[in-house]
């Protein structure tokens, strides 16, 4: 059974040293934690925990959301103190307020927190803090102090995290984890991520990413605030949020967090940009890649504004998505459609002005959720024609008005969004899926001419093999569907349904010798898996029931 899974990691947690947690060095330089794992090692056990907390069903995975959280990390990444690394962002649904970075460039952030955050700034702000965790090797670091073995590297990570989901958000869990991961999950998770002097380290390195990104650096310390109010106001017995407990903030840390700041402010040069009606001057870290540009004009009162550089040529700001992000992100880490359309009505009566535009998007998404397509598809409508180009509110409509008998509108609206979009996941995901739904042979064909160009470099999103399963089984192509089937099983962790996929597979009389050749390929690396996790006596569950 899984939960042997966190038993083992128990008794990882119990026997680690927890003086490691009140470290108050400096950062080892000279730490042979680097030989401990290689980077591809460390990269695969960041897709092991990936593919259980999907067994979990802890994360939130939308084409939306997922391309969103992923550019915007890719953005901060292209600009922390390791450029090259490779980073993987994933969403999870619980509400709780936390975030957190796993071996190989995993970071994982709560839809909480979005919901928590004002603007996109502190959400960068926190990525910003993860992904110097990253750089700086502390988790590796701290893997190194906890034991060097490999297998329990794993477990007691996947407990951390999973602990940390656990501990009072909104995911469900039976009693036997509840049991385990109660008082030790967040300790585990501080001893092998989160030393304080690591903390301080992440704030420094972050907030010098987050400048180079052109994000407003005062968001690290603004965040801060909000998270210790919430604390204050959780005294009374409340749960306090777990990114408070894997990351404490004090009253040190946001006056530290306010001077580097300033400090940022006055290192930085003026760079005077063109925009739409007159100039801005926005202050610029230096050391910013961009402004090696010969292009770019540092600030000179002598220059006319007509040969400055528009400042959206260097990417300043937030993306302008994260509103209909955090809407959407209410939208689907709800546990019901009824209770976010609560959630809605309460806020229409408690603000001013009442539902932002926004947030009338998420509630046509409720509804949308809720059987509601017909009532979502006349309000989406009216949201497009004040945002005709926000793809947000135009892939909604699309599905809206597919489910509300217009599949034919619908498909010509997705066919333009396709041309103005090319390589776009999220339309083409969400093209599929409407297609799927909508059902036949051809729908599927469409569905598959569109996914299969993607196939090299989404062959690792469990998303896109259920849609293209489906749409191969649509189209007649009872090889290929099977084949993404068993990868989707695998990909959510479930590698033993996996290989019992691709085993019944090869009795197949259609398969061919090229198609053999593949599936014996997969059926070779996933076996390992599946020999190890029955070594660890860890079973699935779907089995034992059938």
């Amino acid at each position: 059974m899984r939960p042997l899974l966190l038993s083992a990691a128990l008794t990882l947690a119990l026997a680690a040293p927890l003086a490691a947690a009140q470290d108050n060095k400096l950062p080892d330089i000279g730490s042979s934690a680097g030989e401990l794992l290689t980077p591809a090692r460390q990269a695969e056990y960041g897709g092991m925990m990936l593919r259980e907390l999907r067994n979990y069903d802890y994360l939130l995975e939308d084409p939306l959301v997922d391309d969103w959280l992923q550019t915007m990390g890719a953005r901060l990444g292209s600009n922390s103190a390791q450029p090259r690394q490779s980073y993987t962002f994933f969403m999870l649904k619980d509400r709780q307020i936390n975030a957190f970075a796993t071996l190989g460039g995993y970071i994982g952030v709560n839809a909480g927190l979005v919901l928590t955050a004002q603007r996109e700034d502190e959400v960068a702000a926190v990525l910003s803090h993860e992904i110097a965790h990253v750089t700086q090797q502390h988790v590796l670091r701290g893997v190194e102090r906890a034991q060097r073995d490999q297998i329990p590297i794993l477990l007691g990570m996947l407990a951390a995290v999973v602990a940390a989901q656990q501990a009072g958000g909104n995911s469900s869990g039976d009693a036997t984890m509840a049991a385990i991961t109660s008082g030790m999950g967040l300790m585990q998770q501080r001893q092998i991520n989160y030393t304080r002097s690591n903390e301080s380290e992440a704030d420094r390195l972050g907030i010098r990413t987050l400048a180079r990104s052109g994000y407003d650096v005062d968001a690290m310390a603004g965040f801060f605030e909000r998270m210790s109010a919430s604390m204050r106001g959780n005294s009374g017995g409340y749960s306090v949020p777990d990114f408070l407990q894997t990351h404490p903030v004090n009253t040190t840390r946001i006056s530290e967090a306010k001077a580097r700041a300033e400090q940022m402010k006055k290192d930085t040069v003026l760079l005077t940009t063109a925009v739409p009606g007159g100039i801005r001057q926005e202050r610029v870290d230096p050391a910013d890649p961009a402004l090696s540009d010969p292009l770019v004009k540092r600030n000179n009162p002598m220059l006319p504004a007509s040969m400055q550089i528009s400042i959206n040529a260097l990417g300043r700001g937030g993306s302008g998505q994260f509103e209909w992000a955090r809407e959407r992100l209410r939208v689907l880490s709800a546990d019901t459609p009824g209770e976010v359309a609560q959630e809605y009505e309460n806020l229409q009566r408690t603000q001013k002005d009442g539902l932002s535009q926004p947030q009338q998007y998420g509630l046509a998404l409720a509804r949308l959720r809720n059987s509601g397509a017909a009532q979502a598809r006349r309000d989406l409508a009216e949201l497009q024609q004040a945002h005709p180009d926000n793809l947000w509110v135009a892939l909604a409509l699309g599905e809206a008005e597919s489910r509300s008998g217009q599949p034919a509108q619908a498909n010509t609206r997705f066919e333009t969004l396709l041309r103005q979009h090319p390589g776009s996941r999220p339309v083409a995901l969400t093209y599929a899926a409407i297609l799927n739904e909508q059902g036949g042979r051809e729908a599927g064909q469409r569905a598959l001419a569109m996914l299969r160009p993607m196939l090299s470099q989404s062959g690792n999103d469990p998303v896109f093999q259920l849609r293209l399963a489906r749409a191969s089984e649509l189209a007649g192509d009872t090889i290929r569907a099977s084949e993404a089937y068993a990868e989707a099983a695998f990909l959510n962790g479930r590698p033993e349904q996996a290989l019992m996929q691709l085993q019944a597979l090869k009795k197949q009389p259609a398969l061919d010798y090229v198609g053999r050749a593949r599936v014996d390929a997969r059926i070779e690396s996933i076996t390992p898996t599946v020999l190890e996790m029955r070594r660890q006596g860890i079973s699935d569950p779907e089995l034992e029931r059938r």
